[in-house]
């Protein structure tokens, strides 16, 4: 039976949902391990709110907290984010194929140079009698404040 639900890979996307928290693994990306201060820099928001984005990071298994002393650091790992790239190469790897098989199918139709949309002169198409009849015909309103026909 095929598995449809894998709670790990939800957590790990959800988690990178948020720009705040992609912003936060790319700082950690950059170096092996930053303080939750060092993190936090370069956001206009409050550490509180920096530390509850961290928090779903941990959750998801995307980063790891560690406590050497007085101060709190962190930094990535690599499994969830494994998991979900094999999970996303997959969709990659059947739209790759799905789309080598378009273009095969494209480059084998011969195709035309006159495409069928464009208008020739036999096939221009002229206004209805009615339609120019009632442009002719139409009554132009008067100004504000006068009656018609006066």
């Amino acid at each position: 039976m095929v598995k449809y639900q894998d709670e790990t890979l939800d957590r790990t996307f959800a988690a990178l949902s948020d720009p705040t928290r992609r912003a936060l693994l790319a700082r950690l990306g950059d170096g092996d391990s930053l303080s939750v201060s060092e993190l936090a820099a370069p956001f206009a928001m409050s550490l509180p709110a920096i530390m509850k984005h961290l928090d779903v990071l941990i959750d998801a298994g995307l980063i790891v907290r560690e406590k050497s002393g007085r101060t709190v650091s962190c930094r990535l790992t690599t499994q969830p984010m494994e998991r979900a790239m094999n999970w996303l190469n997959r969709y990659a790897q059947f739209w790759s194929e799905s789309f080598d098989r378009l273009a095969a199918f494209v480059e084998d139709k011969p195709w035309s140079t006159q495409s069928p949309a464009s208008p020739n002169v036999q096939t221009k198409r002229r206004a209805s009698r009615s339609r120019a009849a009632s442009a002719r015909g139409r009554k132009r309103s008067s100004p504000p404040g006068r009656k018609p026909g006066s």
